[in-house]
């Protein structure tokens, strides 16, 4: 569907609006520099453009991606609250359509905290518990980010310091961690570091929380939740090495396009208006605001979304990789390829288990939070398979490649080129490119932060599997464990004359 304009008047967000806010003068340390308009540099620009070829497509996919949010303005259906099954299924599927632009490399694409935001909003009476004021201020700032269709980031975590202590009992070092320094009569200051601002450099605002363990009288400085604009005074974004500067889509082509970039972000003394600020003080409600509402359960299931399609993306690469070597048919690599295709398939159907099989909360219609948390688990443990099938099966082919293309341009070695990459199905030059893309999903900086990223988005192995196991129904699967036995032990006891006799006792199922 293409959008509907009126007197030339976009009806939702456009790729070119975005790029018009996001040069918005906030501060970006890279190599030494301190950047205002970042959104030209090298290391983001390739990024920046992936972003905004994203709203460009939901303008153009209204029907698919949008809904009408007041009158004519559409936006995005990450920010749409799910009271009706079918409202559930179509974010969903705008989340994967999504996914596919950018095949499943941009996590933290601008759905993914918009969802955040909207499980928060469908168990507002949490907030209200914690206080009716902090409620009233994530209701308005909902309602204008979502009227925006604004492009939020998150940083929930705090930085690693020392891991034996909690943030308050850094006594030598009270605002590593971001905390309070004093009320005001317009809001509160803050200070310190939180991460990991994965693409800072994107979004518009930053949605900041906690997710560590916080201990009560301890660390209650800490626990606060709030949003800002990154270009906000105060606020320092520290950017990690980009992965896409000096790179070009031939030699590098999901690099040069998807690296979204992780920051580390620092508050320095800067103020929170009271209306921007959703938890304070707080710290049990801290986790409360993820994991007492269906924040999580949404914002996770945008990122299966995401997963799905990033693995149908490798299966292919992996098969068309086979082919032009010459060993798509031979046993071991079917095998190889089956088990990919099989866990491909199995986090697709645990995606549409998901949408499909909901429950009803508060009104709302969301995902299972205890398949959920299962999903999460088998996510972090299919990955790495991933990148070592990958890896098997190239062999040295990713190797031995040319070192840029500007070697193609050099009449000798572009001899060399098509007389050392050989394919019976592809050109040498086609052959090149897809072993630099197989290389850059698996072997390069890039691909290597992507393995990094997948085995931990939801925290340690053993925090995901600890979720499975308190939501499990275990009571209803000992029950059905124990129904296979006989009713007591003296039905198989000797009688008084010797005679054998066993109960003849049903097992129901």
């Amino acid at each position: 569907m293409t959008a509907p304009h009126a007197a030339g008047v976009s009806t939702t967000r456009t790729g070119q609006q975005y790029l018009q806010a996001i040069d918005d003068g906030r501060a970006v340390f890279i190599n030494g520099q301190c950047l205002t308009r970042h959104s030209q540099h090298p290391a983001f620009s390739g990024a920046v453009a992936s972003v905004a070829r994203l709203y460009d497509y939901q303008a153009s996919h209204l029907d698919e991606m949008a809904f009408a949010l007041d009158g004519e303005r559409h936006v995005g259906k990450a920010w749409e609250l799910p009271a009706r099954h079918e409202q559930l299924l179509g974010r969903a599927h705008a989340s994967l359509a999504w996914a596919r632009q950018s095949l499943g490399w941009l996590g933290r694409s601008p759905d993914h905290v918009a969802a955040a935001l909207t499980g928060m909003m469908t168990h507002i009476e949490v907030f209200e518990a914690h206080s009716p004021e902090r409620a009233a201020a994530l209701k308005a700032y909902f309602d204008d980010a979502r009227r925006r269709d604004l492009y939020l980031t998150y940083t929930i975590v705090n930085p690693q310091g020392d891991r034996s202590r909690s943030p308050g009992e850094h006594t030598d070092n009270l605002y590593h961690t971001l905390g309070v320094v004093k009320e005001t009569d317009a809001g509160v200051i803050v200070k310190g570091a939180k991460m990991l601002g994965t693409a800072a450099v994107l979004a518009d605002e930053v949605l900041v929380g906690v997710q560590n363990p916080l201990k009560p009288g301890v660390d209650d400085r800490y626990a606060l939740s709030f949003a800002l604009p990154l270009n906000t005074p105060g606020i320092r974004i520290l950017s990690r090495a980009s992965y896409a500067e000096g790179k070009n889509a031939f030699d590098h082509p999901l690099s040069s396009r998807f690296d979204e970039n992780d920051a580390l972000i620092h508050f320095d003394n800067v103020l929170v208006p009271w209306e921007r600020l959703f938890v304070y003080g707080d710290t049990a409600m801290c986790r409360r605001q993820f994991h007492g509402t269906a924040a999580e359960v949404l914002m996770d299931t945008q990122s299966l979304a995401r997963l799905t399609a990033k693995l149908h993306f490798l299966t292919g690469l992996a098969q068309r990789m086979t082919e032009i070597t010459g060993v798509s048919d031979f046993p071991a690599v079917r095998e190889i390829l089956g088990e990919m295709a099989c866990n491909t398939l199995m986090i697709e159907g645990l995606f549409k288990s998901l949408i499909h099989c909901p429950v009803t909360q508060n009104g709302y219609v969301v995902p299972d939070k205890k398949h959920l948390y299962m999903c999460q688990a088998v996510a972090q443990s299919v990955y790495p398979k991933f990148i070592e099938a990958l890896r098997k099966l190239a062999g040295g082919g990713v190797i031995m490649l040319p070192s840029h293309v500007d070697d193609l341009h050099n009449p000798e070695a572009r001899l060399l080129v098509e007389q050392t990459q050989y394919s019976s199905s592809a050109t040498p030059l086609e052959r090149v490119q897809l072993m630099k893309l197989a290389w850059d999903a698996m072997g390069s900086e890039f691909g290597s932060r992507h393995l990094q990223y997948e085995m931990f988005y939801s925290g340690p192995h053993f925090v995901a599997l600890a979720r499975v196991h308190s939501e499990y129904d275990w009571e209803a699967a000992k029950a059905m464990a124990c129904s296979a036995l006989v009713e007591t032990a003296e039905s198989y006891c000797p009688t008084a004359d010797g005679a054998g006799q066993a109960a003849g006792s049903s097992v129901s199922w």
